[in-house]
C-alpha cells in the first residue's frame, strides 16, 4: 500500500468507522498525564475496538504511511526512542514509538491504535513525574520532531515538541519571552497544558494563561483548532487541566511578554532561623507586589542538617527592594546575600542550570497551600525534611508563590483550579538512575511524611507534579465536574486514559 493510499484510507474509512464511538474533540499532547476525569472503573469492553485473537497490528503498513519514524521493540533506535527523562521508567517497554513529524502522523497513529486495540499515549519532553508518556505494550506518539517556533506580532506559534530553552532562544531574537518553568528540556506542551509556573507567574500569570489557541487531534482522528470561539470547552479544559486526557495537542499559539532584564537575589539563613524564615516567606508570597517573586528551599543535607535559602526575582530589574522586604518579613537579615541583574537569556540559562539537562532519577510530588501555614504546620514541615536529613535521604521542600496575575482568571477561562492559593510545595527526592527498592521506599516515605505534615493546609496537588495513587479531585478541585463533561463530549469511550492513577 502506498503512503497516500494508507493516509487516504485512514482519513476516510477510519474516521467514518469510529464516528459512532467518539465525538469530535499537555506536560504536557503532554508529558504529564493526569488521572482521567471520568467515572470510576474501566471503560466497558464493548466500547473499545477489538481484533480477533489471530490478528496482529500491521506495523509495516503504519510505517509506510508516516512522514516521521516508527521504532519497534528490538529495532535499532528503539532504546533511545522509548526513554523518558527519568531513567526509573526505562524498564517500561512500549510495543512501538512513533516519532511524529506532521499532524497527519499523529492522526494515523491514533487511528491505528484504535483499530488495533492499543493503548496510546502522547510524549512531549518526557518529563512526566509518573512516566505517563510511556506505556507497556502500547503505542507512544512522540511529538518531539514537531518543534518549530515561529513569531509574528507578539504571538509565538510553537510545535508541541518544542523544548523550553529552544523557545526562549528563538523569542529572545525578537526581544520577547514567555512565562514558563525553568528546566531547559521540558516540553512546552506538558508544561502549558498543566499550568506552567515560573519566575514570571506573579507578573504575567501561568504559561497556560498565555495560550490563544491550540491544534488538537482527538480520539476519532479529527483535527480541532480550540480557542475561545470554537471548541471553547476544549480550550478551557486544556488550559491547566493537564494533557493526554482529551487528545494530542500538536501546536500552540501563545501571547508573548517582554524579554526584559531581571533582578535576582539569593538569601540564606541558618537552620535555627528556618521557622521564622518560612513564616516570613509566606507573608512575602501574600503581600509582595506582583513584580516580585521568590521561592523558598528547605534542603536536607547529608550532615543531618537543613539548608535554608530563598531565590528571588524582580521583573522591574532591581531586586534590592524585594530582598529587603523578604528580610523584613523574616525579622532578620540573611547570613549571606547576593543581588545581581541578568539579561533574558542569562536568566534562562541560570535558572535552568545551563542550556540542557541530563537524564535524572527522582521521586516527587506536591501540595497546594490554601493560605499561610500556622506555626504547628510549619514545625511539622521542617521536621519532615529534618527526618530525611538524619536518614541521609536526598530531599527538598521547594515552595513556589502564586498570587498576582496568577490569581486572576484569564480571558476565555481556564481549568487550572488554584487561583486563590498562596503557593505550591514541591516534595523532591533525588534518586539513582535505577534505584534500589530501599531507596525508593525512603523517598516515598519522605513524600508521605511531607503530605501528612501539611495536610490541614493543603487544597490538593499540582497536576504537573503528579503522583500515582492520588485522586483526580485532588488535582482538579472545583474544575473536576466540568472536566468530566468535556471528557464525555470529546472522548466518550475513554480512549485517552491515564492508567497509572484511576479516578476514585
Amino acid at each position: 500500500m502506498t503512503r497516500i493510499d494508507r493516509r487516504t484510507a485512514l482519513k476516510a474509512g477510519g474516521v467514518l468507522a469510529l464516528a459512532a464511538l467518539a465525538s469530535c474533540v499537555d506536560n504536557e499532547s503532554a508529558t504529564a498525564v493526569p488521572p482521567s476525569p471520568v467515572a470510576a472503573g474501566p471503560s466497558p469492553a464493548s466500547a473499545r475496538p477489538t481484533l480477533s485473537a489471530a490478528a496482529a497490528p500491521d506495523w509495516n503498513g503504519l510505517r509506510s504511511g508516516l512522514d516521521g519514524t516508527l521504532f519497534l521493540r528490538g529495532e535499532s533506535g528503539y532504546p533511545a526512542a522509548h526513554q523518558l527523562f527519568n531513567p526509573k521508567f526505562d524498564s517500561i517497554q512500549p510495543a512501538a514509538v512513533v516519532r511524529a513529524a506532521t499532524i497527519d502522523d499523529v492522526r494515523e497513529s491514533i487511528l491505528f491504535a484504535r483499530q488495533n486495540g492499543l493503548v496510546c499515549v502522547p510524549k512531549g519532553g518526557g518529563h512526566s513525574y509518573v512516566g505517563a508518556s510511556t506505556v507497556a505494550d502500547g503505542l507512544v506518539v512522540d511529538v518531539g520532531p514537531m518543534s518549530s517556533v515561529g513569531y509574528s506580532d507578539d504571538v509565538v506559534t510553537v510545535g508541541a515538541g518544542a523544548k523550553l530553552y529552544d523557545v526562549h532562544a528563538q523569542l529572545d531574537k525578537h526581544g520577547r519571552s514567555l512565562p514558563t518553568g525553568t528546566c531547559p528540556t521540558v516540553g512546552v506542551a506538558g508544561l502549558a497544558l498543566g499550568g506552567g509556573m515560573g519566575v514570571h507567574t506573579r507578573t504575567y500569570g501561568l504559561t497556560s494563561d498565555r495560550i490563544l489557541s491550540m491544534e488538537v487531534v482527538t480520539a476519532d482522528g479529527v483535527v480541532h483548532t480550540a480557542d475561545p470561539t470554537q471548541d471553547a470547552d476544549l480550550y478551557w479544559a486544556l488550559r491547566g487541566g493537564g494533557g493526554g486526557n482529551l487528545g494530542i495537542v500538536t501546536s500552540f499559539r501563545l501571547a508573548t511578554i517582554p524579554a526584559s532584564k531581571l533582578g535576582f537575589f539569593t538569601l540564606t539563613w541558618p537552620e535555627e532561623a528556618a521557622a521564622a524564615a518560612l513564616r516570613g516567606w509566606q507573608r512575602f508570597a501574600h503581600e509582595a507586589p506582583a513584580t516580585a517573586w521568590a521561592n523558598f528551599h528547605i534542603d536536607a543535607q547529608s550532615s543531618g542538617t537543613l539548608s535554608i535559602h530563598a531565590v528571588g526575582v524582580s521583573t522591574t530589574g532591581s531586586a534590592a527592594a524585594a530582598a529587603g522586604q523578604l528580610e523584613s518579613f523574616v525579622g532578620s537579615k540573611a547570613t549571606s546575600r547576593s543581588i545581581t541583574v541578568k539579561t533574558h537569556m542569562q536568566a534562562v540559562t541560570y535558572l535552568g542550570g545551563g542550556t540542557t539537562s541530563a537524564r535524572t532519577g527522582f521521586l516527587a510530588g506536591s501540595d497546594v497551600l490554601r493560605g499561610p501555614m500556622d506555626a504547628a504546620t510549619v514545625t511539622r514541615l521542617l521536621a519532615a525534611v529534618k527526618a530525611a536529613a538524619r536518614a541521609k535521604v536526598p530531599a527538598s521542600a521547594i515552595l513556589d508563590p502564586l498570587g498576582g496575575q496568577a490569581a486572576k482568571q484569564p480571558q476565555g477561562g481556564a481549568a487550572w483550579p488554584w487561583r486563590s492559593a498562596l503557593g505550591v510545595i514541591q516534595w523532591y527526592s533525588g534518586l539513582a538512575a535505577h534505584p534500589s527498592a530501599a531507596a525508593l521506599r525512603a523517598a516515598q516515605n519522605f513524600l508521605t511524611s511531607g503530605h501528612r505534615a501539611v495536610a490541614g493546609a493543603s487544597a490538593g496537588g499540582y497536576v504537573n507534579y503528579i503522583e500515582a495513587g492520588r485522586s483526580a479531585s485532588s488535582y482538579y478541585g472545583s474544575s473536576l465536574a466540568r472536566l468530566r463533561a468535556v471528557k464525555a463530549e470529546y472522548d466518550p469511550t475513554d480512549f485517552f486514559k491515564a492508567s497509572h492513577a484511576a479516578f476514585g
